[in-house]
Formats: structure tokens, C-alpha cells, sequence
């Protein structure tokens, strides 16, 4: 659709004095792309006017005139036009927002989204009262950035280079006004937040806390490694949780097919349907379920078939059954010995013979004790979520050790305080695991000493690192839509941008 205009003759405004002049100096067509009416592009030709500017005090001596709602200086775009860019910018960068804004009948370049979205002012937002801060990766191992956010509305409000604690120390006096300062516990942040806002209160986050916890008690299990070993080797140790029979497991794929035929037949015969129905059903033959109708147990089916023919092994079957009964399994050694006793026939037959009794044959392996992970995930686990063996498994283990059973007991008494937010009573947790012979645990309880106010406000305050952590989420999200390729000025633009367009 091409739509060609002029403008009306009258006054226009100065831009720099806005001074009203009606002096044309000379015209001139300009071209506007707009946005697409019916599956339509559309491209707007107005003529438009460069008037004189008759102050004498104004620096320009020419303008032209700009139309309402539809022209900007230097703009080849109406601003409806650019909206939709800006909008399918936000979406998708690069080649694919440029694949998008085709379908919408707006051809442009991926550079031209690229620009589109770092032309786009940043959102607006007051100094929040909670400030959620940590750490994401712009490649991973080799640098890293900061992410900010207000932890009441969510809201991301800066991507910053670095995670050392200067990089947060710079940031928060240009931003003075935040009460409360969610962190993980690296010392980083904490230095950081001590620098930059005395005044505020840091929160270390329970996430954190738990994860560190677990890391202390999976050192503390690989000191008691031969504990795990013991309460599996021991006879009275967790029995295997196959309860499967030696007949299951040496039923041959053809007889197990037959016995659940077998039992289908009967059960749909005991249901009132007849032959000719069960065969449409089963998509059987009918000859083959009168066959099984007849037979009332599923071992009339299987006996009769495949009978054996004479062989030159029959004279020696009751020899060759004794030494293997007594342990000789090797056919190759029993092919000798049976041809001592005068047999002529060859070592196949012999093979074949034996093959069966191999494959009854169950080899009995006891189970291997659980890796120290494993059962790291089921101390740091609520006893109520383990499963039946895994309960049975984890309580041998701790009867056979007490060591692990009073490191399971203090697990569980910081997860209580966790859990219902009671710090006033970690200092009596942390003086009942200094008497526990616990080395890996003091650790712990010294770590968390260090760093005693924000840890008590962590395990006391409904605040937490959760919604930066959906932050650091939403950033892997969109350097995955560009492929890893984001730079940190086009990475921050698009987090910022996305999550103000989602709001």
C-alpha cells in the first residue's frame, strides 16, 4: 500500500527556540515505513517543508518541519512501526527476531534488531527496600557478572561485570536506599554490602545454608566410608529388595507368553464371552483358544512339546548329570571324559545339552553398598519422603555407626530450624554438635559464627535468594535464545527489557 501526502501550508516551531516561521526555504519527499494494513506493507511519501528560523539569536538557520504522531528527525519509521520492532526486538534478537518481523511485513536486518533493542531507554524503577544480589555466568569458568534485583516486586534492576566485592560496593552508594540485602554466603557479596550500605541488613539465604550443610556431611561420611561397607556385608546387613523367584527367573520367554495366555483365556471364558469373541479379541486363532479352554492348567499346554529324540548321548546323560552336579561345568573337559567312556558323538551335542542348566544357573551377587552421595540425598532428605528400602537401608547404616547417627540427629535438628525459621535457638544447635565427635561439622558451625548476624536473619526473616535464583534462571534462558553469543551490554538491555514486557 503506498500512501503519498503533503503537508498544509501554515507556521512550524523552531525546534531549538520555537519560534513559529512560515518562510518555506525548499521541499522535499521522504519515505516512511509503517505498519502493514490487511498482510500489507505500507510506505507513507509525505512531502514536508524545510522553513527558515527568523531568530537571530537561535543557532539553526533551517528545519524541517515535523508532522504529529507520524515523522521524528532522521526517522525512516512511523512510531507505530517502531513499536512493533521494538516489541519483536524484546522477543526474539538477532536472525530469528529478524524472521519474525518479515512475517509481520517488516523486513529488517538482525543488526537492525540488535539496535532496536540497545536504543530502548531502560525501565524505570525506585530504589527497592529488599535487595535480592548474585552471581551468573556470562561463560562459564571464566567470567562471571552480578545480577541485582528488588526482591518485593522481582523485578531485575542491573547487570554489573564482575562478583568481587567491589563491583557491589561501587554500585550500592549510587543507589542509596536499601534496608534489607539477600546474598549467598560468599564472603565476596558480604564484603561488598559492609562497603557500600553499612546500614543495611545482609540476609544469607537458607538455600545456601542447607547446601552447605550437605557439602559438611558428605565429608563427614567419606571419614566413616567403612561404616557404609560394613552394614552390607554384614549377614545380618539389608537383604536384596528382589523378591523374585528362581521359577520367574529361569521361565523361558515362550513359557511365560503361554501361561499369560493361558490365563487371559480362562478369565475371559470365566466372564461369560465365548470362543469365536475371545478370538476377535485376542486376535487369536479359534482352533488355538479351544486349545487353551481344554487345557485347565497352563502345564498341559507345554507338556508334549519338543520331544527329544534319541540321541548318542542318552547312555551318558546320567554320567555327565553326576559331574556336573559335582561342580565340572566346563564342556570341553566333560567331552573329554565322556569320550574315555567310549562316546563317539560330537562336542555340540554335549553343549547343547548343558545349555539350559547354564541359563538356570543364578548367579548370586550381594548388592553394593550405596554411594556416600546417595546417602548424603537421604540424611539431607525428610525421613517421610524415603522410600520403603531405602528407609530399610539408610536405618542399617545408622545402627551400625553412631558417629552417622548423631550427624543424621543434627541434620535434622537444623533442618527444624530451617524449616519453621527459629534462629533463636541455633546457638544451642551449634553448642550441642561442638560435643559431638564430629570434625566436619565444627566446620560448619564456624563458617556459620563468622557470618552470625546475616545467617540468624536467614534462618529467623521470611526473606531469601529464591527470587534471584528464578532471575539467574530467566538470564540462561535468553543466552540460550542468542546461542551464548550475548555480549554483557546486550545480555542486561534484554533482561531488563523482557521482564518489564512480562510484568
Amino acid at each position: 500500500m503506498h500512501i503519498v501526502a503533503r503537508t498544509f501550508d501554515g507556521p512550524a516551531s523552531c525546534p531549538d527556540c520555537e519560534l513559529p516561521s512560515s518562510r518555506v526555504h525548499s521541499c522535499y519527499q521522504s519515505r516512511l515505513a509503517d505498519t502493514p494494513v490487511g498482510g500489507l506493507p505500507v510506505l507513507i511519501e509525505p512531502t514536508v517543508r524545510r522553513l527558515y528560523c527568523d531568530s537571530g539569536l537561535c543557532g539553526r538557520r533551517t528545519f524541517v518541519e515535523q508532522i504529529a504522531g507520524l515523522t521524528f528527525r532522521y526517522g525512516t519509521r512511523t512510531p507505530a512501526s517502531r513499536h512493533v520492532l521494538a516489541v519483536v526486538a524484546v522477543a526474539l534478537a538477532g536472525r530469528a527476531g529478524a524472521r519474525l518481523a518479515a512475517a509481520l511485513q517488516t523486513r529488517v536486518s538482525r543488526t537492525t534488531i540488535l539496535r532496536a533493542i540497545m536504543a530502548m531507554p531502560d525501565p524505570v524503577w525506585a530504589v527497592p527496600r529488599v535487595l535480592g544480589v548474585d552471581d551468573f555466568a556470562t561463560r562459564r569458568g571464566h567470567h562471571y557478572g552480578t545480577v541485582l534485583i528488588d526482591c518485593e516486586t522481582r523485578q531485575p534492576l542491573d547487570l554489573l561485570p564482575g562478583r568481587d566485592a567491589s563491583t557491589l560496593a561501587g554500585w550500592l552508594p549510587e543507589h542509596p536506599g536499601a534496608e534489607i540485602i539477600c546474598r549467598d554466603r560468599a564472603g565476596s557479596y558480604a564484603d561488598g554490602a559492609r562497603t557500600g550500605a553499612p546500614n543495611a541488613v545482609q540476609v544469607a539465604d537458607g538455600f545456601h545454608l542447607w547446601q552447605n550443610l550437605g557439602t559438611a556431611v558428605e565429608a563427614s561420611l567419606r571419614l566413616h566410608s567403612d561404616c557404609l561397607k560394613a552394614a552390607f556385608s554384614s549377614p545380618d546387613g539389608p537383604a536384596s529388595e528382589g523378591g523374585d523367584s528362581d521359577a520367574t527367573k529361569t521361565m523361558s520367554p515362550i513359557e511365560a507368553r503361554i501361561r499369560e495366555r493361558h490365563a487371559t483365556i480362562h478369565a475371559l471364558l470365566a466372564q461369560g464371552h465365548g470362543i469365536r469373541e475371545i478370538a476377535r479379541e485376542l486376535h487369536m486363532g479359534g482352533n488355538t483358544v479351544r486349545r487353551n479352554a481344554r487345557a485347565s492348567v497352563p502345564e498341559q499346554l507345554l507338556a508334549g512339546r519338543r520331544q527329544p529324540r534319541a540321541s548318542q548321548l542318552d547312555p551318558y546323560k546320567p554320567h555327565l548329570d553326576k559331574l556336573w552336579a559335582e561342580g565340572h561345568t566346563n564342556a570341553i573337559q566333560l567331552h573329554a571324559e565322556l569320550q574315555n567312556l567310549g562316546y563317539r558323538g560330537s562336542y555340540q551335542i554335549i553343549s547343547d545339552y548343558l545349555r539350559p542348566r547354564r541359563r538356570r544357573r543364578i548367579r548370586v551377587v550381594p548388592p553394593a553398598p550405596p554411594g556416600i552421595r546417595r546417602v548424603t540425598g537421604w540424611m539431607m532428605r525428610h525421613p517421610e519422603n524415603l522410600a520403603d528400602g531405602e528407609r530399610r537401608q539408610f536405618a542399617a547404616i545408622l545402627a551400625g555407626c553412631p558417629e552417622l547417627k548423631a550427624l543424621h540427629a543434627r541434620v535434622r535438628g537444623f533442618a527444624e530450624i530451617l524449616q519453621t525459621r527459629s534462629g533463636q535457638h541455633l546457638k544451642d544447635w551449634i553448642t550441642a554438635t561442638r560435643t559431638a565427635d564430629l570434625p566436619r561439622l565444627h566446620t560448619f558451625a564456624t563458617g556459620l559464627e563468622k557470618d552470625w548476624d546475616a545467617v540468624l536473619q536467614g534462618l529467623s526473616t521470611r526473606w531469601n535468594s529464591g527470587p534471584v535464583e528464578g532471575r539467574v534462571n530467566h538470564i540462561k534462558m535468553i543466552k540460550r535464545q542468542m546461542f551464548g553469543r550475548a555480549k554483557l551490554p546486550l545480555l542486561r538491555k534484554r533482561v531488563l527489557l523482557t521482564a518489564a514486557a512480562n510484568r
